[in-house]
């Protein structure tokens, strides 16, 4: 490696460090410092409503989800312990949970980019037939799929799949290891693939 490229090597590396020092104070001063928060909220938003739109598909439901977030975020400041992957795990995490309540209290379910999310989780997607002969994917069941199961086979799977965290940043939000959040994962896709299985059939059979 020349000269060049190592300068370049360092300067990433020192960014990335200079980055990681500043959010570390920022967090650390918004403990009591609202105007701290406000940077952390500029510097997360956009990855937020982002993960939020991914998640749902809805521009409505991903603001209201976004916002949710940091009003949680703002209350919760306090308990915040830091981790590898800064604030963004858990401002994530926190957003999936919102866009699951946001849909058990009001039901609202659009959007194609939602539906190609759910659709890759899904594996084996919900099919029925319509005029035409053509496929869908029945998205309400598969958000309510997604929303009954337990809070942390939920997580694991938006930090995964619709957050697209690496591994090891979804472990550490996780708080447990690479090979346990593997563990987890796979358990969390088959009680997904299983809620939807048992949704086809209710509906099929009238139960529900």
């Amino acid at each position: 490696m020349n000269d060049d490229a190592v300068g370049q090597v360092q300067s990433v590396v020192r960014a990335d460090v200079d980055d990681v020092v500043v959010e570390r104070a920022l967090i650390d001063r918004a403990r009591t410092d609202r105007a701290a928060f406000a940077a952390l909220y500029r510097l997360h938003v956009r990855t937020v409503y982002g993960f939020a739109y991914r998640r749902c598909g809805s521009k409505d439901v991903a603001e209201e989800a976004t916002s949710a977030t940091f009003e949680r975020a703002l209350r919760s400041i306090d308990q915040y312990q830091w981790r590898s992957g800064g604030l963004r795990p858990w401002l994530l995490r926190i957003a999936s949970n919102e866009v699951a309540e946001i849909y058990r209290s009001d039901a609202r379910v659009d959007g194609r980019r939602g539906q190609m999310a759910l659709r890759e989780l899904a594996g084996n997607p919900i099919e029925a037939d319509v005029s035409g002969g053509t496929e869908r994917v029945d998205l309400a069941a598969m958000h309510a799929a997604l929303d009954r199961l337990p809070e942390r086979y939920r997580a694991v799977i938006s930090l995964r799949y619709l957050a697209n965290l690496s591994a090891d940043d979804a472990a550490a939000e996780m708080g447990c290891t690479n090979a346990v959040l593997a563990v987890t994962l796979h358990r969390a896709l088959g009680a997904l693939r299983r809620e939807l299985q048992s949704s086809t059939i209710d509906v099929k059979g009238g139960v529900r």
